[in-house]
């Protein structure tokens, strides 16, 4: 279970040259690291323990007046290579390089991070032949990636720079067997010696709707393609990824014809489908994509009226947990069954017509209160990374702690609960007036600043100890003492890599990993 904790924090990004789109394009966090795209710039910065901005490219007013500001982005899997779309479809292609500057955050220990260089290694552009053409974002694998058109075709191009060309998937066929794709040049149509599937045959589509997002998830080889009207698409995927683009085939459609955006859970395999009704439909796609469930804010008092409709959906790492972002106020976090974890819109009661906040008051404190642009976890779940719609000034970053078991070998439930942050526990116990008090116990900064961040976290039998394990060696609490106990040889510290932590009496045992021999 998450729960969220602590105010959220602010980071600021630099203002660009008078955009006319006030909002952040593309925002994506991978391997400590988070991206954001403006019209103008772009900013890379670390996302780990400290939030530093480790490089920057801006374009100068020459280059916009050229060749348009940046409308779609996407970053290659690896993170050394960023792909822009501008609004004169011209395709800016960076290479991300670090240098071997350490920055120095404070302290005797040098930190593990590094200033990057950003550099722009290809402007080039892509050879459309409707210059009236609208985009999607951009889906990727390590070589190829995948654009949606507004006349219904997809684009396909290198990470090289190579222009494949578009080619159309017919989600409208009977049958879905006999659903084909069929080669449609736009420009340069299979271009750097790629084969067109001639040998497919040609259906005529009956209509042509555009292509608003695309969704993959390569581990279940599934291509999700979601059009204007409010119909889903899945597509299967060859198991070489974007490469061969004549193995994409329409499978089926999903949804209630009304989705807006869409997002996949690979590990639980489930779909979520976020609605203009502002409910997020969940599909199992194990099961023939059946509807597990649907949730809404329309249980809590607040109809579609107050939110407006989903604008995006953002899983957890472990994928038991979602956020919805709506496109005119807030943001909530939900279980995979349905249980409502956090959410940033007030709960004024519980009557069923919604609770009207009078916008002077108190709305001024509520976060989000326009609406949720883009929204990115970080690798471990620690953090929810959210740009609000139409800001181009800041990302702002919302705390969770998750429930360590509270059940040891023996089955006896602990009389306090505990919960683990990025850098710190959170010891849920009762006072002798039935109220919950929230214990604060930052982990000594001499561990965490070399093992960020926490990985496991186990109670005693007895509720009175605490094993804590980061990246690598493990601490012990004493709660009656108030005490941490912590390796004296950093050497053995560092041969530990706990991937299991439990308590046997007064034996601490752990499951380690050894990188040397891969046991």
């Amino acid at each position: 279970m998450y729960m969220a904790y602590g105010w959220p924090q602010v980071i600021p990004l630099e203002q660009g040259l008078c955009p006319s789109q006030q909002r952040i394009i593309y925002f994506k966090v991978i391997n400590r690291l988070f991206l954001a795209v403006s019209p103008s710039h772009l900013e890379l910065w670390s996302s780990s323990q400290h939030k530093v901005r480790l490089g920057k490219y801006k374009r100068d007013a020459e280059s916009l007046e050229r060749e348009g500001e940046n409308i779609q982005a996407v970053w290659s899997p690896d993170t050394k290579l960023i792909a822009i779309l501008t609004t004169s479809f011209f395709l800016h292609i960076f290479k991300v390089q670090f240098s071997e500057k350490r920055i120095q955050i404070g302290g005797k220990q040098p930190s593990g991070l590094f200033l990057a260089n950003i550099t722009l290694v290809l402007s080039e552009q892509v050879p459309f032949a409707d210059k009236e053409l609208t985009v999607s974002n951009f889906v990727s694998d390590n070589k190829h990636m995948l654009l949606g058109l507004s006349n219904g075709s997809l684009y396909s191009i290198s990470w090289k720079g190579e222009f494949y060309g578009a080619f159309e998937i017919n989600p409208y066929s009977r049958d879905s067997s006999d659903a084909s794709i069929s080669p449609h040049s736009l420009g340069n149509g299979f271009a750097s010696g790629r084969a067109s599937s001639g040998s497919v045959s040609n259906h005529n589509i009956t209509r042509k709707t555009a292509i608003v997002q695309l969704e993959l998830c390569l581990p279940m080889r599934l291509l999700f393609v979601l059009y204007s009207d409010g119909q889903l698409v899945s597509c299967s995927v060859s198991k070489r990824g974007l490469k061969q683009v004549e193995y994409i085939k329409p499978e089926k459609k999903l949804g209630s014809d009304d989705a807006v955006c869409t997002s996949v859970a690979s590990d639980q395999q489930i779909l979520a489908v976020g609605t203009r009704r502002g409910v997020v439909e969940l599909y199992n796609l194990a099961e023939s994509a059946s509807l597990i469930r649907s949730v809404s804010l329309s249980d809590w008092g607040y109809s579609m009226d107050e939110t407006g409709p989903v604008s995006c959906i953002a899983w957890t790492p472990d994928n038991s947990a979602f956020a919805v972002g709506w496109k005119l106020r807030g943001l909530t976090v939900w279980s995979v069954s349905g249980c409502r974890l956090m959410s940033t819109i007030r709960q004024i009661g519980l009557s069923l017509s919604s609770p009207k906040v009078k916008p002077k008051q108190d709305c001024k404190f509520e976060a989000l209160m326009n609406g949720t642009s883009l929204m990115q976890w970080d690798e471990y779940g620690y953090k929810l990374y959210v740009i609000e719609e139409e800001s181009l000034e800041r990302v702002i970053a919302f705390s969770f702690g998750k429930c360590c078991l509270s059940r040891g070998v023996s089955g006896k439930t602990y009389v306090r609960q505990v919960i683990y942050g990025e850098d710190r526990l959170l010891v849920v116990q009762s006072e002798d007036n039935d109220e919950l008090r929230i214990l604060h116990l930052n982990l000594p900064g001499s561990y965490i600043s070399q093992n960020w961040p926490v990985q496991h976290v186990a109670a005693s039998k007895d509720g009175m100890h605490l094993a804590v394990a980061g990246l690598h060696g493990l601490i012990l609490y004493d709660i009656q003492l108030k005490k941490w106990r912590v390796f004296g040889d950093i050497t053995q510290e560092q041969k530990i890599q706990c991937k299991g932590l439990l308590w046997l009496g007064k034996i601490v045992v752990v499951c380690n990993y050894i990188d040397s021999s891969n046991t």
